[in-house]
């Protein structure tokens, strides 16, 4: 049976065959792995494999597992991806290192009021929702300029990209062109002065059309952990 260092090795593989496929630069994409509903003692496997990034979709599993693994506090890097209510910014903003999941401006201005004085600022990208469906979270396209100039002026936050989530599609054409209108909103973004440096985009079923689209960071967890 494959050990999360072997599943992790077939992933960064993956990702660096789609790297020189496309033409992108070596190193320029960063594997975050999805440990949601998955118990710490996996993200410690993980850890001692090499990895470091991890992604949560959870507020308080993610705090129980922070708690749990604090020990590994200097080696992982904490991503919340999942959607965050206006009453869970306090212990979001004590507790990860990044929010990927930003689409309202209240509660931008809450991470930031709650962030502790003594961490880094708190990393943030906007959530746009490109596919249209009602069940997902993300500003749409049209408000994302606005909503990104705003998070960029907070003080306690730094503004560092985008994050889509597409609808699941196995048609390859479909998977490029909603991952492309992703990419449409980061260019325009940068193009309006934002130094932005990433794009959130791609899993394991897409994360070679991500990487073709330009994605900084694939969210991986089904290849990794297995079937939730």
């Amino acid at each position: 049976m494959a050990t999360i260092a072997d599943k992790l090795q077939l992933v960064r593989g993956r990702i660096a065959q789609a790297v020189s496929e496309f033409g992108r630069a070596p190193g320029s994409v960063t594997l975050l792995a999805v440990s949601k509903t998955f118990p710490a003692v996996t993200v410690r496997e993980a850890v001692a494999a090499g990895q470091r990034e991890f992604g949560e979709n959870y507020v308080q599993e993610a705090l129980d597992k922070i708690a749990e693994l604090a020990d590994l506090r200097d080696q992982i890097t904490w991503h919340l991806i999942g959607p965050l209510q206006s009453n869970k910014t306090r212990v979001v903003a004590e507790a990860f290192d990044w929010v990927q999941s930003v689409d309202r401006l209240k509660i931008a201005q809450r991470l930031s009021e709650q962030r502790p004085a003594h961490l880094p600022p708190l990393q943030v990208c906007i959530q746009v929702n490109t596919s249209g469906e009602d069940s997902k979270s993300g500003v749409v396209p049209d408000e994302a300029l606005a909503l990104a100039h705003a998070v960029a002026a907070l003080p306690r936050l730094r503004l560092r990209g985008v994050m889509g989530l597409p609808a699941p599609s196995s048609d390859p054409a479909e998977q490029q062109r909603q991952l492309h209108a992703v990419r449409v909103v980061f260019d325009l973004l940068r193009s309006e002065g934002l130094p932005l440096d990433t794009l959130s985009m791609g899993m394991s079923a897409d994360l070679e059309a991500a990487i073709k689209q330009g994605s900084t960071l694939v969210r991986v967890g089904t290849a990794l952990f297995g079937q939730r």
